[in-house]
Protein backbone atom coordinates (compact mmCIF):
# COMPACT_ATOMS: atom_id res chain seq x y z
CA UNK A 1 0.00 0.00 0.00
CA UNK A 2 1.34 3.25 -0.53
CA UNK A 3 1.69 5.95 2.27
CA UNK A 4 0.51 8.63 1.09
CA UNK A 5 -1.48 11.07 3.07
CA UNK A 6 -3.12 12.64 0.76
CA UNK A 7 -5.96 11.55 -3.09
CA UNK A 8 -4.85 13.21 -6.10
CA UNK A 9 -7.99 15.02 -8.09
CA UNK A 10 -8.28 11.65 -10.36
CA UNK A 11 -8.56 9.12 -6.71
CA UNK A 12 -11.49 11.79 -5.40
CA UNK A 13 -13.33 11.36 -8.60
CA UNK A 14 -12.78 7.64 -8.19
CA UNK A 15 -14.65 7.95 -4.47
CA UNK A 16 -17.33 9.70 -6.00
CA UNK A 17 -17.83 6.92 -8.53
CA UNK A 18 -17.87 4.30 -5.90
CA UNK A 19 -20.56 6.12 -4.09
CA UNK A 20 -22.90 6.36 -7.33
CA UNK A 21 -26.01 4.04 -6.59
CA UNK A 22 -25.06 3.17 -3.45
CA UNK A 23 -27.41 3.16 -0.81
CA UNK A 24 -27.08 6.64 1.14
CA UNK A 25 -25.09 7.86 -3.01
CA UNK A 26 -27.31 11.72 -2.93
CA UNK A 27 -25.63 12.09 0.60
CA UNK A 28 -22.26 10.50 0.49
CA UNK A 29 -21.51 11.81 -2.72
CA UNK A 30 -22.71 15.75 -1.72
CA UNK A 31 -20.15 14.97 1.52
CA UNK A 32 -17.06 13.65 -0.25
CA UNK A 33 -17.32 16.36 -2.65
CA UNK A 34 -18.04 19.05 -0.35
CA UNK A 35 -14.90 17.65 2.47
CA UNK A 36 -12.70 17.70 -1.06
CA UNK A 37 -13.72 21.04 -2.70
CA UNK A 38 -13.74 23.14 1.09
CA UNK A 39 -10.89 20.96 2.94
CA UNK A 40 -13.55 20.16 5.75
CA UNK A 41 -12.32 18.05 8.52
CA UNK A 42 -14.53 15.00 9.18
CA UNK A 43 -16.00 17.23 12.12
CA UNK A 44 -16.40 20.29 10.49
CA UNK A 45 -18.16 18.57 7.69
CA UNK A 46 -20.21 15.98 10.11
CA UNK A 47 -21.53 19.05 12.50
CA UNK A 48 -22.78 21.38 9.82
CA UNK A 49 -26.15 22.66 9.79
CA UNK A 50 -28.32 23.66 7.35
CA UNK A 51 -27.99 27.63 7.76
CA UNK A 52 -24.35 27.01 6.64
CA UNK A 53 -25.02 26.11 3.39
CA UNK A 54 -26.94 29.10 1.23
CA UNK A 55 -27.99 27.75 -1.79
CA UNK A 56 -29.69 30.50 -2.82
CA UNK A 57 -26.81 33.10 -2.49
CA UNK A 58 -24.20 30.03 -3.67
CA UNK A 59 -22.23 30.10 -0.44
CA UNK A 60 -20.80 27.90 2.24
CA UNK A 61 -19.97 29.00 5.59
CA UNK A 62 -16.99 27.06 6.88
CA UNK A 63 -16.38 27.31 10.85
CA UNK A 64 -13.65 25.86 11.11
CA UNK A 65 -12.28 24.03 14.48
CA UNK A 66 -9.02 23.77 15.65
CA UNK A 67 -8.80 27.35 16.17
CA UNK A 68 -9.02 28.20 12.15
CA UNK A 69 -9.97 31.07 10.36
CA UNK A 70 -13.57 30.94 9.86
CA UNK A 71 -14.77 31.71 6.17
CA UNK A 72 -17.62 32.10 3.53
CA UNK A 73 -16.77 29.82 0.29
CA UNK A 74 -18.74 29.90 -2.96
CA UNK A 75 -20.27 27.03 -4.43
CA UNK A 76 -19.53 25.59 -7.77
CA UNK A 77 -22.77 24.34 -10.08
CA UNK A 78 -21.79 20.32 -9.47
CA UNK A 79 -21.84 21.33 -5.57
CA UNK A 80 -25.05 23.08 -6.18
CA UNK A 81 -26.39 19.78 -7.83
CA UNK A 82 -25.13 17.31 -5.45
CA UNK A 83 -26.30 19.98 -2.56
CA UNK A 84 -30.08 19.88 -3.77
CA UNK A 85 -29.97 16.34 -4.55
CA UNK A 86 -29.04 15.62 -0.65
CA UNK A 87 -31.71 18.14 0.45
CA UNK A 88 -34.83 16.25 -1.31
CA UNK A 89 -33.55 13.04 0.22
CA UNK A 90 -32.96 14.53 3.53
CA UNK A 91 -36.43 16.18 3.30
CA UNK A 92 -38.20 13.13 2.35
CA UNK A 93 -36.60 11.61 5.81
CA UNK A 94 -38.13 14.37 8.02
CA UNK A 95 -35.02 14.66 10.56
CA UNK A 96 -36.25 16.90 13.93
CA UNK A 97 -32.19 18.29 13.68
CA UNK A 98 -30.85 20.98 11.96
CA UNK A 99 -27.92 19.08 11.47
CA UNK A 100 -26.68 18.79 7.57
CA UNK A 101 -25.50 15.77 7.13
CA UNK A 102 -27.70 13.02 8.36
CA UNK A 103 -27.21 9.09 8.78
CA UNK A 104 -30.39 6.49 8.02
CA UNK A 105 -31.61 7.02 11.64
CA UNK A 106 -32.32 10.49 11.19
CA UNK A 107 -29.22 11.72 13.39
CA UNK A 108 -26.14 13.16 12.78
CA UNK A 109 -23.79 11.34 10.56
CA UNK A 110 -20.76 10.34 13.40
CA UNK A 111 -17.42 10.78 12.47
CA UNK A 112 -17.15 6.79 12.91
CA UNK A 113 -19.32 6.08 9.93
CA UNK A 114 -17.35 8.54 7.85
CA UNK A 115 -14.51 6.81 8.52
CA UNK A 116 -15.76 3.42 7.33
CA UNK A 117 -18.03 5.02 4.07
CA UNK A 118 -14.88 6.76 2.45
CA UNK A 119 -12.28 3.38 3.57
CA UNK A 120 -15.34 1.47 1.56
CA UNK A 121 -15.31 3.66 -1.37
CA UNK A 122 -11.61 3.43 -1.54
CA UNK A 123 -11.72 -0.28 -2.02
CA UNK A 124 -14.23 -0.12 -4.33
CA UNK A 125 -12.58 2.47 -5.85
CA UNK A 126 -9.59 0.28 -6.19
CA UNK A 127 -7.22 3.10 -4.49
CA UNK A 128 -3.70 2.36 -3.85
CA UNK A 129 -3.94 3.94 -0.56
CA UNK A 130 -6.26 3.17 2.57
CA UNK A 131 -8.36 6.45 2.57
CA UNK A 132 -9.59 8.23 4.92
CA UNK A 133 -11.45 11.57 5.90
CA UNK A 134 -8.58 13.49 6.17
CA UNK A 135 -6.74 12.51 2.67
CA UNK A 136 -9.80 15.12 1.36
CA UNK A 137 -8.43 17.75 3.37
CA UNK A 138 -5.19 17.01 1.93
CA UNK A 139 -6.42 16.39 -1.21
CA UNK A 140 -8.04 19.65 -1.86
CA UNK A 141 -4.62 21.47 -0.38
CA UNK A 142 -2.75 19.85 -3.36
CA UNK A 143 -5.40 20.53 -5.85
CA UNK A 144 -5.42 24.08 -5.10
CA UNK A 145 -1.62 24.20 -5.28
CA UNK A 146 -2.09 22.19 -8.59
CA UNK A 147 -4.25 24.86 -10.23
CA UNK A 148 -1.47 27.65 -9.27
CA UNK A 149 -3.03 29.23 -6.24
CA UNK A 150 -0.95 31.02 -3.64
CA UNK A 151 0.41 29.89 -0.32
CA UNK A 152 -1.74 32.83 1.61
CA UNK A 153 -5.26 31.57 -0.56
CA UNK A 154 -4.72 28.01 0.45
CA UNK A 155 -3.87 29.22 3.99
CA UNK A 156 -7.37 31.14 3.86
CA UNK A 157 -9.25 28.35 2.17
CA UNK A 158 -8.36 25.93 4.43
CA UNK A 159 -8.60 28.08 7.47
CA UNK A 160 -5.20 27.72 8.87
CA UNK A 161 -3.79 30.53 11.29
CA UNK A 162 0.14 29.22 10.68
CA UNK A 163 1.26 29.50 7.80
CA UNK A 164 3.65 26.85 8.63
CA UNK A 165 0.84 24.27 8.14
CA UNK A 166 0.20 25.28 4.75
CA UNK A 167 3.41 25.51 3.01
CA UNK A 168 3.34 21.30 2.62
CA UNK A 169 1.23 22.02 -0.33
CA UNK A 170 3.27 24.05 -2.32
CA UNK A 171 7.07 23.75 -0.99
CA UNK A 172 7.37 20.60 -3.64
CA UNK A 173 4.72 20.92 -6.49
CA UNK A 174 6.38 20.76 -9.88
CA UNK A 175 3.16 22.55 -11.05
CA UNK A 176 4.26 26.02 -9.53
CA UNK A 177 8.03 25.58 -10.72
CA UNK A 178 6.52 24.82 -14.26
CA UNK A 179 4.37 28.20 -14.55
CA UNK A 180 7.43 30.24 -12.82
CA UNK A 181 9.53 31.35 -15.94
CA UNK A 182 6.69 31.29 -18.47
Amino acid sequence: MDERKHLVFAEVEKLLEAAKGSRNAARDRCLLLLMFRHGLRVSEACGRVLSQVDIERRVLHVARLKQGLSTTHPLRGDELRFIKVWLVERARMKPETDVFFISERRRPLSRKTVWFMIGRYGELAGLPVDAHPHMLRHACGFALADQGADTRLIQDDLGHRNIQHTVRYTATNPAWFERRWR
